[in-house]
């Protein structure tokens, strides 16, 4: 049978995610509109077979959001291959769109069993642990900027890698109003945020990305991560080296960029 346009291009986006290769950028018909990026981010995620360990969410900045004029934020899944403890070096290339400081939760597997949709009150009796976490965000593709989420949802989310720092028993604090940092002194870099810039809540942000994940109905069957999307924005890499992100009550996270 012979292969659609769209399966080969799936192919050739999938050997550069395991192969660390950088192609031509998909066409707009399949990166436009979030709906087509998510079924064709399926069918990539579809032929890998590794394993997996958590989803992200991604534009959950309102700004963006509003400016994009997107409804909602988009999740996609998170490879064991992209996710490395702290101060662990990452490698860069032309298609690397930037570095954000993240709060991310571990979800017990109890989630997959779970009835109904999840709501504000019962969202957080699922979550193990929290962790700050560093995300360094690009493309696959020969891409600069974001002009929909469709661009990064079709690319594996905009994934690079994931950088978790100490993980902590998860307790109730005012997690919707804490503030976050990230700076690199090599590139005199020193950007302030908070994580109220997280869908106004990390918890909104889990709270989605745990009803998708119900909605594709997929089963992990273990506990596994949600990031939940950057409380600084996407912020520039000026220069490589040390950067190092705090979270109030959470704590830091640190990767070399190289």
């Amino acid at each position: 049978m012979k292969k659609t346009l769209k399966d080969k291009l799936s192919d050739k986006l999938v050997n550069a995610f395991l192969k660390n290769k950088i192609i031509t950028a998909l066409p707009k018909r399949f990166t436009k509109k979030l709906v087509d990026a998510d079924k064709f981010r399926k069918l990539c995620e579809s032929k890998i077979k590794e394993p997996i360990i958590g989803y992200k969410a991604g534009g959950t900045g309102i700004p963006l959001l509003k400016k994009l004029k997107e409804k909602e934020p988009f999740y996609a899944s998170v490879y064991k291959r992209n996710f490395l403890k702290s101060g662990k070096r990452v490698k860069i290339n032309k298609s690397t769109l930037g570095i954000e400081l993240e709060v991310c939760y571990l979800i017990k597997k109890s989630f997959f069993t779970s009835k109904g949709s999840i709501t504000n009150k019962n969202v957080t009796k699922f979550i193990s642990h929290m962790a700050p976490c560093i995300e360094v965000v690009g493309y696959r593709q020969k891409r600069k900027g974001i002009t929909s989420f469709g661009d990064l949802s079709s690319d594996f989310g905009g994934n690079v890698k994931f950088l978790i720092g100490q993980k902590k028993k998860y307790m109730k604090i005012n997690i919707g109003n804490l503030k976050a940092n990230i700076s690199n002194k090599k590139g005199n870099q020193n950007v302030n945020g908070n994580t109220n810039a997280v869908y106004i809540n990390p918890l909104n942000s889990l709270r989605f990305v745990l009803n998708k994940v119900k909605k594709d109905k997929v089963d992990l069957g273990k506990d596994f991560y949600v990031f939940t999307g950057s409380t600084v924005g996407v912020v520039p890499i000026l220069g490589k080296g040390l950067y190092t992100g705090k979270i109030d009550k959470l704590g830091s996270v640190k990767a070399i960029i190289s």
